[in-house]
């Protein structure tokens, strides 16, 4: 049976950081696929700047490319109204023969008891975490802990709400998101940029 990955996020932009998480699990999971899944519009996350979804799709294809186990998907994003990963799970179980592992930092774990029917999303897929620190199962409830596996990426302490800012701030990124990434970024004018900024 197939081991495929399920990353699901708004990617504003995709970084290092993403490929880093995703490439890990891949490899410490023995993954088949890894399935970039970029939210049209996330329920749980209020963000009135969030770039349009085609470019953030089209961001993803540029950093994806030339990894045969990266994959991204126009699940969500060709979606009107929010976007639910139970949704995108029992979507996904439909259409693919194999175990599911739905890949997520350690932030949305905390706030897991929130989402739209967890206890669904558990019966679809393991939790794959990548913690912040040292990362504590035993605090989490029996049910989600059997379900959840922790891997550890190198530290990279990239995030893109930090890669907004500087980019309003005109302040450098280059090394933070791949350089094609960086290009259509200013070739589109995302997130208050101008071509002279790199």
């Amino acid at each position: 049976m197939s081991r495929i990955g399920v990353f699901g996020g708004t990617f504003d932009p995709v970084h290092h950081g993403h490929l880093i998480m995703a490439q890990e699990a891949v490899a410490r999971l023995g993954l088949d696929r890894m399935l970039f899944v970029a939210a049209g519009r996330p329920y749980h996350k209020r963000a009135p700047d969030l770039a349009d979804v085609k470019h953030r799709v089209a961001m993803l294809r540029l950093a994806t490319r030339g990894n045969p186990v990266f994959e991204v998907s126009r699940l969500e994003a060709d979606q009107a109204g929010p976007t639910y990963t139970v949704v995108t799970l029992e979507t996904l179980r439909r259409t693919i023969r194999g175990e599911l592992y739905f890949l997520m930092g350690q932030d949305s774990l905390e706030e897991f008891a929130r989402w739209r029917m967890p206890e669904r999303i558990l019966k679809l897929a393991r939790l794959v975490v990548v913690p912040r620190g040292e990362g504590d199962l035993a605090s989490l409830p029996a049910a989600i802990r059997r379900r959840v596996v922790y891997v550890k990426p190198p530290r990279i302490g990239i995030s893109s709400s930090e890669i907004r800012r500087r980019l309003k701030r005109g302040l450098p990124v280059r090394y933070w998101t791949p350089d094609l990434v960086l290009s259509y970024v200013t070739r589109h004018g995302l997130y208050g940029t101008r071509k002279r900024r790199r």
